[in-house]
C-alpha cells in the first residue's frame, strides 16, 4: 500500500515538473518571438505571419500535452455530457484551454489580415486595425458563449435575459451608440485620415486621432478639440490635403485711373517666381468686383502639400511681390475714402408753412460785443 501511494506521489511529482517545464517552454517562446518583433531588425510581413503561426502551434501544443499528460481526456469529454460537481474541474480546464487558444488565435487572426490588406493602398492603417479588433471581438464572444454553455445547460434562457440588457444598456446609452455607428461610417467612408487638414462647422485643424467614438484634431492655436463622431457625419466637411495641393486666392484693389488688364498682367508676372507657390498650374488674375474705392483683382495662386503654415507663407509672399511691383509701376491701391462737403445756407430757415424766418441772432455779452 506504501508502494502504490509513493508511486502514485512521484507520478504527481514527474507530471507537475513536466508541466512546470512545457509552461516554460511556451512562455518563452511567446517571449522571445515578442522580443524579435520589437528588435531593430526588420522582419517582412510573412515572417510576421509564419512567427504568429508557429506561436499559435506552441501555444496549442502545449495545451495538448498538459491535457494528454494527466490523462484528462475522459473529464474533458464527459463535461459536455454531465454537469455534475466531479466533472468540475475538468470544466474549468476546457474552459482556460478554450480561452488560451482563443488567445494565441486572435495573434494570428491579425497577422493574416496583415498580410491581406497590407498590400491595398486602398485600406489604410487604421482601417486594418478596426478590422482586427471586430474580429479579435467577435473570436472572444464565441469562446466565451461556448464557456458559458459548459457551466449550464438554459444557454438560450440566458442569452435571452443577455438581449434584454443589451436593450437596457443600448436605450442607456443611445448616444454613444450613434456615435460608434458614425464612426464605423467614417472609418469606411474616409472622407479625412489621420495628419489631414480639415474644417468641420466652425472648427479647423489637423486630425491627431480617429477613434470609434470621436475625431480628435489639433486648431491652430495649438488646442485639442474632440468632436464626437455623430456630429462629425451630420456636418459639411472640408478637406483641404485630400487632393494634395490647394488654391489660394488673394485680392487686391487697383484705382479706377489705372488699366486693369495692365495691372492684372503686372500682378502675374509678379507672382510667377515665387518658390511657395506651384508653376502648374499657373497664376491667374481676374476680375472680382467694381469696389467703392477700387476696381478689386482676385489673385489665385496654388501650393502642393497644403498646410496652414505653407498657405500663410504663399499668401504673404504673394502681398509682398505685388505691392513692391505696383510700386515699381506706378499704380496705386487705394483705399476706402470719404469727402465731406460744406454748403452755406442762404436766405435762412424754411417753416412748414413755406414762410421764411431770419436766422437767430449771434448771442452776444451783457456789453453787446460777441
Amino acid at each position: 500500500m506504501a508502494d502504490a501511494v509513493t508511486a502514485a506521489t512521484a507520478t504527481t511529482a514527474s507530471r507537475a515538473i513536466a508541466t512546470v517545464v512545457i509552461i516554460v517552454i511556451v512562455l518563452g517562446a511567446r517571449y522571445g518571438a515578442n522580443r524579435l518583433r520589437r528588435s531593430d531588425r526588420e522582419i517582412g510581413q510573412r515572417s510576421e505571419l509564419v512567427l504568429s503561426a508557429a506561436m499559435t502551434l506552441v501555444t496549442g501544443g502545449g495545451i495538448l500535452t498538459v491535457v494528454v499528460l494527466w490523462d484528462l481526456v475522459g473529464p474533458l469529454a464527459r463535461s459536455y455530457r454531465n454537469l455534475g460537481l466531479q466533472n468540475l474541474a475538468g470544466r474549468i480546464l476546457l474552459a482556460v484551454v478554450i480561452l488560451t487558444t482563443t488567445y494565441a488565435l486572435t495573434d494570428l487572426v491579425g497577422r493574416i489580415i496583415g498580410e491581406f490588406t497590407g498590400k491595398r493602398s486602398s485600406i489604410s492603417e487604421h482601417q486594418r486595425e478596426i478590422v482586427y479588433r471586430l474580429t479579435q471581438v467577435t473570436l472572444y464572444t464565441l469562446a466565451v458563449l461556448v464557456v458559458v454553455g459548459l457551466f449550464t445547460r438554459d444557454l438560450g434562457s440566458l442569452l435571452v435575459g443577455a438581449g434584454f440588457l443589451g436593450i437596457v444598456v443600448g436605450m442607456a446609452a443611445r448616444q454613444t451608440l450613434g456615435a460608434a455607428l458614425a464612426g464605423f461610417v467614417l472609418m469606411f467612408s474616409r472622407p479625412f485620415e489621420i495628419g489631414d487638414w480639415i474644417q468641420v462647422g466652425d472648427r479647423e485643424g489637423i486630425v491627431t486621432e480617429i477613434t470609434i467614438v470621436s475625431t480628435r484634431i489639433q486648431t491652430f492655436d495649438g488646442e485639442y478639440v474632440m468632436l464626437p463622431n455623430d456630429e462629425v457625419s451630420g456636418q459639411a466637411i472640408t478637406n483641404r490635403t485630400r487632393k494634395g495641393r490647394l488654391r489660394i486666392e488673394v485680392e487686391v484693389g487697383v484705382d479706377y485711373d489705372h488699366d486693369p488688364e495692365r495691372a492684372a498682367r503686372i500682378a502675374r508676372e509678379a507672382v510667377k517666381e515665387l518658390d511657395q507657390i506651384l508653376n502648374v498650374p499657373t497664376p491667374q488674375v481676374v476680375g472680382k468686383r467694381f469696389g467703392d474705392s477700387a476696381i478689386v483683382l482676385g489673385i489665385r495662386v496654388w501650393i502642393d502639400n497644403p498646410s496652414a503654415r505653407r498657405m500663410w507663407r504663399a499668401r504673404t509672399a504673394v502681398i509682398e511681390a505685388v505691392t513692391d511691383a505696383y510700386a515699381d509701376a506706378g499704380i496705386k491701391i487705394p483705399f476706402p475714402q470719404r469727402e465731406l462737403m460744406g454748403r452755406t445756407e442762404e436766405g435762412g430757415l424754411a417753416t412748414a408753412e413755406g414762410a421764411e424766418r431770419p436766422a437767430p441772432a449771434p448771442a452776444t455779452d451783457g456789453d453787446g460785443e460777441r
